[in-house]
């Protein structure tokens, strides 16, 4: 079985992470939408609503599995057996940041990193330009799923 891992804080999921998600989801017999919990982080959402949302957006698919978890995303893999990381590409700067974290991640746990680009129509979008609209009273509805919208 393919499973893979697409790990975040998902603060909250955008369509960003949903255009990952769903481009992901044929290359995978599973994947496991990870929710990192950070306790020195301090999100907006609550866990139990982060959840709620991403299994709202994704209730008629069965290869997705929600879980959270903390510690090395490394470990996390190796528990659920999972062979493959997920992560979505804006730009430059997201490959800069995810190259060393991807090749660390293959030296401790043998975990492949597969990253896919973001489509151009959701390449603007991050969980921190989210939460900044919504912190204003701004518009955010194009840019998260029916789940979050309020």
């Amino acid at each position: 079985m393919r499973r893979a891992v697409f790990p975040g804080t998902f603060d909250p999921i955008t369509l960003g992470h949903v255009d990952i998600i769903k481009r992901a989801l044929p290359l995978f017999d599973e994947l496991i939408i990870a929710i990192g919990v950070n306790a020195d982080k301090k999100t907006m959402f609550s866990l139990e609503e982060r959840i709620h949302f991403i299994k709202n957006t994704f209730k008629d698919e069965t290869k997705i599995k929600v879980k959270s978890y903390s510690g090395l995303t490394a470990k996390f893999c190796i528990s659920e057996k999972a062979q493959f990381i997920v992560r979505g590409l804006r730009n430059t700067t997201d490959l800069n940041y995810e190259q060393p974290i991807a090749q660390t991640n293959f030296k401790m746990a043998k975990v492949e990193s597969v990253f896919l680009i973001c489509s151009p129509e959701v390449s603007n979008i991050s969980s921190t330009i989210v939460r900044d609209i919504i912190r204003n009273n701004g518009d955010y509805s194009n840019l998260v799923p029916d789940s979050i919208k309020k």
